[in-house]
C-alpha cells in the first residue's frame, strides 16, 4: 500500500512537471510574440522629400507586419547620422554614397557592389550599424540639359555636353563650379566645360530656368521629380563614371536588429520595389503634383504588399 502511495506520488510529480513545462512553453512563446509587437522602432528621415517618401514606406512595412513605429522626421542630413549612433533613432534611409565620401571619408569609387561592401564593412566595425539590401535607386549628382536643344545638338552623354559646352548656357549653384565633387571634378574627367555663359540661380528656380529659356544646362540629383518631364528635360548619361553610387539603404543599429532580426526581411522586400524611375515618380507626385508624402507613401506601399 505505501509502495503504491509513492508510485502514485510519482506519478504526480511527473504529470506536473511536464505540465509545468507546456505552461511555460506556451507562456515563454507568448511573451517572444509579445516582445515583437511592443517593440517601437524609431524610424528616422532626413529633410527632402524622397526621404521622408521612404522612411514612411520603411514604417507602413513594419506596421503591417505588428510593430510599432515613432516616426522621426525632417532630421538634418548632417545630423542624422549621429541621431542614429547616439541612440535617438533606430534606422532610417541613407544612401551609399553619403555613408563612403560623407560620414567615412573614403576615397571615391564608381562601383555600386564595391562601394555598398566597403560602407557595410565600416559601418559594422566603426558604429555598430547594418546596412541591409541597397535598392536600385540611385539618388546621385547628374547634368540636366532642355530636350528641345539635346535634340537639337544630339547630346546624350556628358562627354557629348563638354564638345557644345560653347553653344550653351550654365545654370550654375555657385558653389557647384568650385566643388571637386562638381564642375571642377567634371572638367578633369571630361575636359573643360567652357561655357556661352554661365549664371548662377537658386537651386529651387533651375527647372522653370530652364522652362523659361533662361539656360541650357543645369545640376540636378538623378531622381528629382521634374525630370518625369522628359519632353522638357533630359538626364544626361555620365559616360565616364565620375559620380560615385547613391543607392538607396536602410541602416539600422545592430542592438535593434538583433533584438527584431526579422526587420531585415521586411524592410529588403521594400528595397526590392525601389529603383530610379519608381522613386522618380514618388518624388514627382509630392514635388510637382503637389501630393502629399503620407499619402504618396501608402499608395504605394498598398501596391507592392
Amino acid at each position: 500500500m505505501k509502495n503504491k502511495k509513492v508510485i502514485l506520488g510519482a506519478l504526480l510529480a511527473i504529470i506536473l512537471v511536464i505540465v509545468g513545462a507546456f505552461v511555460w512553453a506556451g507562456n515563454s512563446k507568448k511573451e517572444s510574440q509579445t516582445s515583437q509587437t511592443d517593440s517601437v522602432i524609431r524610424i528616422g528621415s532626413k529633410d527632402f522629400t524622397e526621404n521622408l517618401v521612404v522612411a514612411e514606406i520603411y514604417a507602413l512595412a513594419l506596421e503591417d507586419k505588428g510593430y510599432k513605429v515613432e516616426r522621426v522626421a525632417n532630421i538634418s542630413s548632417s545630423l542624422i547620422h549621429n541621431s542614429l549612433i547616439n541612440d535617438e533613432i533606430d534606422l532610417y534611409p541613407e544612401y551609399t554614397g553619403t555613408g563612403l565620401l560623407s560620414i567615412l571619408k573614403a576615397d571615391m569609387e564608381t562601383d555600386p557592389q564595391k562601394v555598398y561592401d566597403k560602407v557595410k564593412k565600416a559601418y559594422e566595425k566603426k558604429f555598430q550599424v547594418t546596412w541591409l539590401d541597397y535598392a536600385q535607386a540611385n539618388d546621385s549628382q547628374g547634368l540636366v540639359i532642355r530636350t528641345s536643344v539635346a535634340e537639337k545638338l544630339g547630346i546624350k552623354t556628358i562627354s557629348d555636353l563638354q564638345k557644345h559646352a560653347g553653344e550653351l548656357r550654365f545654370a550654375s549653384q555657385g558653389e557647384f563650379d568650385q566643388r571637386e565633387d562638381g564642375l571642377a571634378g567634371l572638367s578633369k574627367t571630361y575636359g573643360d566645360f567652357v561655357w556661352k555663359s554661365s549664371q548662377v540661380y537658386d537651386n529651387s528656380l533651375k527647372y522653370s530656368i530652364l522652362e523659361n529659356d533662361q539656360a541650357d544646362v543645369t545640376p540636378a540629383y538623378t531622381t528629382e521629380g521634374q525630370l518625369v518631364n522628359t519632353d522638357k528635360f533630359t538626364l544626361l548619361e555620365d559616360d565616364k563614371q565620375f559620380w560615385p553610387p547613391y543607392n538607396l539603404a536602410p541602416v539600422v543599429r545592430d542592438q535593434v536588429l538583433k533584438a527584431n532580426p526579422d526587420l531585415a526581411d521586411i524592410l529588403n522586400q521594400v528595397s526590392a520595389k525601389l529603383n530610379t524611375t519608381t522613386v522618380t515618380q514618388l518624388n514627382a507626385k509630392v514635388d510637382v503634383d503637389g501630393q502629399d508624402y503620407e499619402e504618396v507613401a501608402k499608395a504605394f506601399y498598398k501596391e507592392i504588399k
